[in-house]
């Protein structure tokens, strides 16, 4: 498949959905705590005042803004709102979760989406985010991220869903494409069409993870060009990108590693579509020293410079 061309002035292009571009971010993490709040010496992020986007913040420890696990910080109290809350007074914050189960045959759990509306009015996560997939049944969570088939009927079921999360929770839902280690003989179309096709029937976003588009395509042997060309650009409002472990058959998406090259080229490829738009380095697993994690996020924002242009954010 042919490149695909560069639209003219990327930078021009307007909020994607109201959600707005926040630059590169990382995922907020207590090994790094030292680091993101300036405690003791040797901080590696230099002693920044509080302002992220300050004059003489260096280009090697940057981040722009932190992505946390929602789930975390649903509690009544205690050190995580705590440490939250000075995250929050010098960082963007934004809401990704792992617990929606969106796709699941279940009821939408209301308590759980009461206590998600509770954490936006705190954070002010210009949107929130969940995996495409269902990962509950019974009233048991399974702690797993789940394929879905890819049907019409499940199109409708999971975009009704997402439309009604959305409506509760007042902010743009984003929904994720998880990695697959399965297919199901059920399926009408292609993962690209179902993720575009539930977007489009909820009004809803996409958090387009790069990552696991090189997975599965590694795993169910398809293109990985034609899904990111194959997802409406206008409805990514944030991209991920991690590493993954790769067992020669079979690759696990692991968050525990660098980012490889084709998931790189996979990155220059969507931002030719999309245009500059938030982006996140997931790292997981063996999270590594905040400096080695800040330099991965440096090789992000050069890519998207290289791609969309330098400007101000």
């Amino acid at each position: 498949m042919p490149p695909n061309p560069a639209p003219r002035d990327l930078r021009s292009r307007p909020a994607r959905l109201g959600a707005p571009d926040l630059g590169i971010g990382v995922g907020l993490r207590i090994k790094h705590y030292p680091e993101i709040f300036d405690e003791g010496q040797g901080s590696s992020m230099g002693g920044r005042p509080p302002n992220p986007r300050a004059e003489g913040s260096s280009e090697e420890t940057r981040v722009d803004w932190f992505e946390i696990i929602s789930e975390n910080f649903t509690v009544p109290g205690g050190m995580p709102l705590h440490n939250l809350g000075r995250a929050l007074e010098r960082f963007p914050i934004v809401q990704h979760g792992v617990s929606l189960s969106i796709g699941s045959a279940e009821p939408l759990d209301w308590e759980y989406l009461r206590k998600l509306k509770a954490l936006v009015s705190v954070t002010r996560s210009p949107w929130v985010s969940d995996h495409l997939c269902w990962g509950s049944a019974g009233g048991v969570h399974l702690h797993d991220l789940l394929p879905l088939p890819y049907t019409a009927a499940t199109v409708k079921w999971v975009a009704e869903r997402a439309r009604a999360v959305q409506d509760f929770l007042g902010v743009r839902l984003a929904l994720e494409n998880v990695s697959s280690y399965m297919t199901f003989t059920s399926s009408e179309m292609t993962e690209w069409e179902f993720v575009s096709a539930i977007a489009e029937e909820a009004d809803c976003g996409i958090l387009l993870d790069v990552n696991n588009i090189y997975v599965s395509a590694y795993n169910h042997a398809f293109d990985a060009d034609a899904y990111v060309d194959g997802v409406p650009a206008e409805r990514v409002v944030q991209i991920h990108l991690a590493g993954h472990t790769n067992h020669g058959k079979y690759i696990l998406d692991t968050h525990s590693d660098h980012v490889i090259d084709p998931v790189w080229d996979l990155y220059r490829r969507a931002l030719r579509r999309t245009g500059p738009v938030s982006t996140l380095i997931e790292w997981d697993d063996d999270i590594p020293p905040f400096a080695e994690l800040a330099a991965e996020a440096a090789k992000a924002r050069a890519i998207r410079d290289e791609v969309c242009g330098a400007g101000p954010r």
